[in-house]
């Protein structure tokens, strides 16, 4: 379903997606099955989207975006894709951005380009994401800062010690150089 307003230039939309009122699409976007794109979404060439994503309204995906599969992105959420943005002078290449699967962005938050958002991590509404964040990962603050770890149903894990944390099966995991692995 392509809303009447909606100006869709790709042919690479895939089934049962969802594109809302005043979103425009480029001819070179790709965007998976079964996605909501809601109203006021701008979505450019070089950008790739997964299937189940569900795209808020007020977001702009800029070249160089990768979003991986059941992906949210909270309303008016930022991209950026140029590390020194300049009027009229555009980069060689765009910065490469990926949110990989089941990630989720909360409302307004900033992802600085060339960053890396890992499997089932969340970022909390208006945080300035300005490095890369790991798996499972809950991040807060301007900067954004690593404040938890979730379970893959984006509650969090239970800490039983000062690096220690349990998850909703019952497995243990250890945070170690800024990251969390299975005990």
């Amino acid at each position: 379903m392509i809303h009447e307003t909606a100006e869709v230039q790709s042919s690479n939309i895939g089934k049962n997606t969802q594109i809302w009122q005043y979103s425009v699409v480029l001819k070179g976007a790709k965007i998976g099955t079964n996605c909501n794109i809601n109203c006021y979404v701008f979505i450019e060439n070089d950008v790739v989207i997964g299937d189940n994503v569900t795209i808020k309204s007020g977001v702009q995906l800029w070249d160089g975006l990768r979003i991986e599969d059941h992906v949210f992105v909270g309303p008016n959420v930022t991209f950026t894709n140029d590390e020194r943005p300049r009027s009229k002078q555009y980069p060689q290449e765009f910065q490469k951005t990926i949110i990989r699967e089941k990630a989720s962005l909360g409302a307004a938050c900033v992802i600085l380009g060339g960053k890396e958002i890992g499997a089932f991590a969340m970022i909390g509404a208006g945080a300035v994401v300005t490095k890369n964040v790991p798996p499972r990962a809950l991040i807060v603050g301007n900067p954004g800062k690593i404040v938890g770890w979730l379970n893959k149903d984006g509650s969090k894990m239970e800490r039983i010690e000062k690096n220690i944390f349990i998850d909703n099966f019952g497995s243990k995991w250890i945070e170690q150089k800024g990251k969390i692995v299975l005990e």
